[in-house]
Parts: C-alpha cells; sequence; structure tokens
C-alpha cells in the first residue's frame, strides 16, 4: 500500500510540473512587433575562412595558388550578385607546377546564389562563382565556368 501511495504521489507531482511548464509557455505574451528578417550583403569567404565585401583579389585554388583572381574592379554587390572584371592568372604547371608560368585571363566574375554561412549563421555569403573569359582562357577551361563556393 506504501508503495502505491509513493507512485501516486509521485505521477500528481509530474503532472502538476508538467501543467505549470505548459502553463507557463502558453500564457507567455506574444510580442507585438514581430522580428523582421534583416537583409544583410553576402561576404564573400576567402580560404582562411575570412568574410569580405568587394576584395581585390582572390585565390580559387588555396590548396597550392596555382589560380588566384587579382586586380578585381567590382561594379555591383547586393543581396543577390556581385559582379567584377579583372584577371585569372593560372599557372600552366608546364612541366610541374613549381616550374610553372603564370599566365594572365581577362575575366568577369559573378557570384551568386547568397546563402547563410554555416561558420557565422548571422551572414550570408555567395556560394557560386562564375567567371567568363573575355578574350582567351587557359588549357583545359571553358570559356564560361561555375565553381561552389565553400561554406
Amino acid at each position: 500500500m506504501r508503495t502505491n501511495s509513493i507512485r501516486t504521489a509521485f505521477t500528481v507531482l509530474a503532472a502538476a510540473a508538467l501543467a505549470a511548464v505548459m502553463g507557463t509557455a502558453s500564457a507567455a505574451p506574444s510580442s507585438p512587433h514581430p522580428v523582421k528578417h534583416r537583409e544583410t550583403t553576402p561576404v564573400l569567404v576567402d580560404c582562411l575562412w575570412h568574410p569580405d565585401v568587394r576584395p581585390a583579389d582572390f585565390i580559387l585554388a588555396c590548396g597550392d595558388g596555382n589560380s588566384r583572381l587579382t586586380s578585381l574592379h567590382w561594379s555591383h554587390w547586393n543581396q543577390h550578385s556581385a559582379v567584377a572584371q579583372g584577371v585569372n592568372m593560372v599557372n600552366d604547371c608546364k612541366p610541374y607546377c613549381a616550374a610553372g608560368k603564370f599566365h594572365s585571363y581577362p575575366v568577369v566574375v559573378v557570384l551568386d546564389q547568397p546563402q547563410q554561412w554555416k561558420k557565422q549563421p548571422q551572414l550570408q555569403h555567395y556560394a557560386r562563382m562564375t567567371l567568363v573569359y573575355t578574350h582567351d582562357h587557359p588549357d583545359g577551361y571553358a570559356h564560361k565556368v561555375s565553381y561552389p563556393l565553400w561554406n
């Protein structure tokens, strides 16, 4: 009989605690001013996980630096996309990369597909970069190349 009394008391206390928690949550006043999503200008995340806006240079090949963007001049940077003109410096790696020569290719850079950055969720970052070569392009590259950017 004593076991039933203890079990009953425990059940009543648990139900009371649950009711108190549920009552508090449902009684919480709603905010008269809903929180608005703040539009932020997306950033470009570099190899060292640093956010940047309108960088003058950007390394594409983080492991060895054999492809990089230089002399970037941004004409547009907003919540949806960014556009720049610059130069893609690409190592031909002939006969091998350490002995290779860098070549310059004029390029238009387009950043788009902004999304939340996992490392800093309060920031948006561009998730895709497209390079459009305006004259020649490196061997093995197409006239237009798109890359997913790291998150």
